[in-house]
């Protein structure tokens, strides 16, 4: 049987609620909406983190972020050292296993030798290690001193006026091209749109010209995406590999609303992407700083057009590419649960319970009722201050807008138990 090939599109700060599929009545996308037509789209998807870097250690390895020691944002300082390579990723375990492996785009964990791209298992790697860089320059400008970061492999290079998203297409396309079949694929391809600053070519900016600037340039940074999906799903159908190419595709976190997104982030320019109908941004672990829109597709394996309401993180997709690759994980350390049962037999999600922490706040879902403790909006600008303690029935209220930790004390007491207990065993 012939393995499949392996694509994970990664998104920056970009909201539930930010592309058509999800229900947005600004942002075109049909390239992602064609995707997940043919996929599987999720409702109920999570990251691990509201956060940049945990987010994408949970991704690579399976593991919650406090087990990755990737628990912040890290520095994008020149020798900051990040994700150890103690620590086996999807690329390390597909490469021994014979997979040609590739990463174009966003790293965001660690700028030393020893935590870099190459250093976790890729054969190739373009792209840059820091939270973010200026979308035309490659300059990361937010620490001081401003650092050039642009590399192809450990080697820096230049590209200067050249749109990054475009760039991380361009390469993605190319390696698609050149691929001879000899060994199958996994490719990460960690896009930094729609994160600050926001820039974005005058053609995309020309699509919705109709919206204030605000909404207009996130719509042109979405739709950039959405153009380097597309190139890269028909680069796959033109070469005849669409079918037995698993693709992932969504974002690490929740929108942002951190000034630096609009201008002086005044309340009239202050627009930071759409968490559809959730409560909170990134930072918070409210479901708007980490629920995710998500798809899936496997047209070898499953049907498309699938609507999927189970529970899903992102230390799955590790346990869950691994069983379709046919690569054994059952004796893996990891956090993450293996949903190839669920999506192929439209089974029951295998989590019984999730567990977050981020900043001093912790969170579980537990079917469907969550509970945040010590919770916040750390960018929220309407100055809203969260219950220490909030229980939802997330079915009933998706938007977490009413605390029902008094009526129903017993559950709360269990699963604030509960998280405490789990958090404690790392600290």
């Amino acid at each position: 049987m012939t393995k499949p090939n392996f694509i994970i599109f990664y998104c920056d700060d970009l909201g539930y609620g930010d592309l058509g599929c999800y229900g947005s009545e600004h942002v075109k996308t049909p390239n992602i909406d064609r995707l997940a037509s043919e996929g599987v789209r999720f409702t109920n998807w999570y990251s691990n983190s509201p956060v940049c870097s945990p987010s994408r250690a949970s991704l690579l390895t399976g593991k919650y972020p406090v087990r990755t020691g990737v628990e912040q944002i890290l520095t994008g300082k020149r020798g900051k050292a990040g994700l150890s390579a103690s620590h086996e990723t999807l690329s390390s375990m597909f490469h021994k296993n014979g997979y040609k492996t590739a990463m174009f785009g966003k790293w965001h964990l660690g700028t030393t030798p020893e935590t870099r791209p190459n250093a976790h298992g890729y054969d190739e790697f373009f792209g840059f290690h820091a939270g973010c860089i200026d979308y035309y320059s490659h300059i990361f400008y937010w620490e001081m001193p401003p650092v050039h970061d642009l590399w192809h492999n450990e080697e820096e290079v230049w590209h200067n006026g050249e749109y990054m998203t475009e760039l991380i297409a361009e390469k993605a396309v190319d390696f698609i091209q050149k691929y001879d079949e000899t060994d199958p694929f996994f490719l990460y391809v960690p896009f930094n749109a729609p994160h600050y600053p926001m820039h974005a070519p005058e053609k995309y900016m020309k699509r919705f010209d109709h919206l204030p600037w605000d909404r207009q340039v996130m719509a042109a940074m979405i739709s950039a995406v959405d153009d380097a999906v597309g190139e890269v799903v028909n680069t796959l159908k033109r070469s005849g590999q669409y079918e037995d190419t698993v693709i992932f595709f969504s974002s690490d976190n929740g929108p942002s609303v951190e000034a630096r997104n609009w201008l002086d982030g005044t309340e009239d320019l202050y627009y930071g992407g759409d968490a559809g109908i959730f409560r909170g941004q990134k930072g918070s672990l409210f479901d708007g700083g980490i629920r995710e829109p998500a798809i899936l597709s496997y047209p070898a394996a499953l049907q498309g057009g699938q609507v999927s309401d189970e529970l899903g993180v992102m230390v799955d997709i590790l346990p869950t590419f691994l069983s379709f690759a046919g690569i054994s994980h059952e004796e893996l350390d990891i956090d993450g649960k293996d949903l190839s049962d669920m999506l192929m037999k439209h089974g029951n999600t295998p989590h019984d319970q999730v567990f977050w922490e981020y900043n001093g706040q912790l969170a579980v879902r537990q079917g469907d009722w969550k509970l945040i403790v010590n919770g916040h909006l750390d960018f929220d600008h309407y100055g809203e201050v969260p219950d220490a303690v909030h229980l939802s029935n997330v079915r009933e209220d998706p938007g977490e807008r009413n605390n029902v930790a008094d009526k129903y004390p017993e559950r709360m007491k269990q699963m604030k138990t509960d998280v405490e207990a789990w958090y404690a065993q790392y600290t």
